[in-house]
C-alpha cells in the first residue's frame, strides 16, 4: 500500500464516517477507482479507530458521566433510577448484535458483502428509507427518552452497517427517526452507541490488516491520526448541521453516488470486486 492512498483513505474514512452515506462504502469506492484495489474489510475496520477516538476526545465528559453513573449504579437504588444510567446500560444492549453478528458473519463481511454491485444497491436503497423517516418521523423525542425497545432496534439498525453501502450512522438514524426521536438526540446517540462496537472490530481484526500488500504499521497509524483530526471536524459540523437542516442532502448524495456506481459498473469503467 502506498503512501498517497494511505493519506486519501484516512481522509475518506475521517470524511464519512460519521454522516449518513457510509464510511466503509467510500473507502471500497476510492480505493477501487483511484488505485484499482480493495483496502478489505479489516483495513476499514481499524482506520475506524482513527474516527472513533474523535468521538471519545469530543464526547469526555458525557461519556465519563455515563460510566461513573453506570458504576455507582450497581450500589445506590437511587441512581439506577436517572436517565443516565439507562442510557448507559442502552449503549451496552445496542451494542451486542453488531458484535454477535460482526463475529458470526466474518466471512461473508470480508467477501461478498464488498461487492460493489451490492454496496450501489444499498446506498440507494438506504438512502431512500433515510428519506421516508426524515418525512414521517414525528421527532418529539429527546436522548433521555429513548425506550429499551428502542435501544434493542437501535442496535439492530446499527447491525446493518455491516454491510458497505447502508452506513452505521445512517441505519441507526433512520431507526430514530423513525421512532420518534429528534435529528440531535439520535445523532449524538449514534456516536456513544457506535464506540463498544468499532473499538471491539478495530482489535478483533487487527491482526489482518497487516496480511499481503497491506499497510505498515507506520501507515496504519498515519491513517488512523489523519482519521482523528478530521473526524473531530465533522463531529463538531455535524452536530451544529442537524439542529437547523433535514438529512435531505445526505439521501438525495446517496441516490446520486449509488447511480453512478451502477452505470460505471455497467460500462466495464469499474469492477464489481
Amino acid at each position: 500500500m502506498s503512501w498517497l492512498e494511505v493519506l486519501v483513505l484516512g481522509l475518506v474514512q475521517g470524511l464519512t464516517e460519521f454522516l449518513p452515506v457510509s464510511s466503509s462504502a467510500h473507502l471500497r469506492i476510492a480505493s477501487e477507482v483511484l488505485f484499482q484495489r480493495d483496502p478489505g474489510a479489516a483495513f476499514t475496520a481499524v482506520s475506524q479507530l482513527g474516527t472513533e477516538a474523535a468521538v471519545i476526545v469530543y464526547f469526555a465528559r458525557d461519556i465519563w458521566r455515563l460510566f461513573m453513573t453506570w458504576v455507582r449504579g450497581f450500589r445506590d437504588a437511587e441512581v439506577r433510577q436517572t436517565d443516565d444510567y439507562r442510557l448507559a446500560w442502552l449503549v451496552i444492549l445496542g451494542s451486542i448484535p453488531i458484535a454477535l453478528l460482526g463475529v458470526l458473519l466474518k466471512d461473508q463481511i470480508e467477501t461478498v458483502a464488498r461487492n460493489l454491485w451490492l454496496i450501489a444497491t444499498t446506498l440507494i436503497g438506504f438512502g431512500v428509507l433515510l428519506g421516508l423517516a426524515e418525512r414521517f418521523g414525528r421527532q418529539v423525542k429527546p436522548i433521555e427518552k429513548i425506550t429499551w425497545r428502542d435501544g434493542v432496534l437501535l442496535g439492530l439498525a446499527q447491525a446493518m452497517a455491516l454491510v458497505p453501502g447502508v452506513s452505521r450512522s445512517g441505519g441507526t438514524i433512520t431507526a430514530g427517526l423513525a421512532l420518534g426521536l429528534t435529528r440531535p438526540a439520535i445523532v449524538r446517540y449514534s456516536f456513544l452507541l457506535a464506540i463498544p462496537s468499532v473499538f471491539g472490530a478495530g482489535l478483533f481484526t487487527l491482526p489482518d490488516v497487516f496480511a499481503g500488500d497491506g499497510p505498515s504499521g507506520a501507515q496504519m497509524l498515519v491513517t488512523v491520526a489523519v482519521a482523528f483530526v478530521v473526524g473531530y471536524a465533522v463531529i463538531a459540523w455535524l452536530l451544529r448541521f442537524v439542529q437547523n437542516n433535514t438529512v435531505y442532502v445526505f439521501v438525495a448524495y446517496r441516490i446520486a453516488l449509488g447511480a453512478a456506481l451502477m452505470a460505471a459498473l455497467g460500462l466495464g469503467a469499474v469492477q464489481p470486486y
